[in-house]
């Protein structure tokens, strides 16, 4: 991708630096569920979410030590800034669908880590009901990495990567791991899409990004579920024929809007 594509993305909130979180944490799923109960408003600032963290525990961690890193971590996947178009945009679909809320999690991570990126060919290369073995992953990342992380990052991170997609629906089990089917819904689609429309994409194309391939779902049934979330009003998604435009009313401030414009 070239330098001035990563500019125009990085300003939506997607993030490209080398490395991420998953050298040391999942996706933190159950934080992000803890923190986005705890602090309720949809315009809650950065320093809101950090002060909920850091001075008032919300997620329950022994020292002061670690809030502040839980928080660093936090910040690094999905910023916490409502003024970050991708983040607003996960808070919105995170209040609407509840059950959509692991692959929600996931989509946003993966739009700002990119060593989650790097992971997804070899996990989605795996059949439904296939062994994903942590072995056969720290293989895949050293020859992705060559030398880059020692044996025990290497395990930690392999082990991370797992977790958070077990977390997200794409595999099952605790020590053994098994290739499984996510479950994609109205509001996961409507994210995906969204994400997919922020990089470029337009109409039928939606539904073939990178964004839309983690829902773990076929193109048809990711178009019931984006009709079923334009119904809800969540977004716009109009079908005549062949012919398909998805369109996101609720999501975009003047800003972004011209960003976009400027993008096409």
């Amino acid at each position: 991708m070239d330098q001035s594509k990563i500019e125009t993305l990085s300003r939506f909130g997607f993030r490209f630096e080398k490395g991420g979180v998953h050298t040391s944490r999942t996706m933190m799923l159950e934080d992000i569920k803890l923190l986005l109960s705890y602090v309720s408003s949809p315009s809650a600032s950065k320093s809101d979410y950090l002060q909920a963290i850091e001075e008032d525990n919300c997620l329950g961690k022994r020292s002061g030590k670690t809030r502040k890193l839980t928080g660093s971590h936090l910040v690094e996947l999905y910023s916490l800034d409502p003024s970050i178009t991708i983040f607003r945009a996960l808070r919105y679909f995170w209040e609407r669908d509840p059950d959509g809320q692991p692959l929600l999690t996931l989509l946003c991570a993966y739009s700002r880590d990119s060593i989650l990126r790097m992971s997804v060919p070899f996990i989605m290369h795996h059949s439904e009901g296939e062994r994903v073995s942590r072995e056969s992953l720290e293989e895949y990342i050293e020859d992705k990495f060559p030398d880059r992380f020692s044996k025990a990052t290497l395990k930690s991170t392999a082990q991370n990567l797992n977790s958070t997609w077990t977390k997200s629906g794409h595999l099952i089990g605790k020590a053994k791991k098994i290739r499984d089917r996510a479950s994609a819904t109205p509001g996961s689609v409507s994210y995906a899409l969204f994400l997919g429309y922020l990089t470029g994409v337009r109409g039928e194309g939606l539904f073939r990004t990178e964004y839309a391939r983690l829902l773990d779902c076929s193109i048809d049934r990711s178009i019931e579920l984006a009709e079923e979330a334009s119904r809800r009003g969540w977004i716009v998604f109009k079908r005549v024929g062949d012919v398909m435009e998805v369109l996101f009313p609720n999501h975009l401030a003047e800003q972004e809007r011209e960003w976009i414009r400027e993008q096409n």
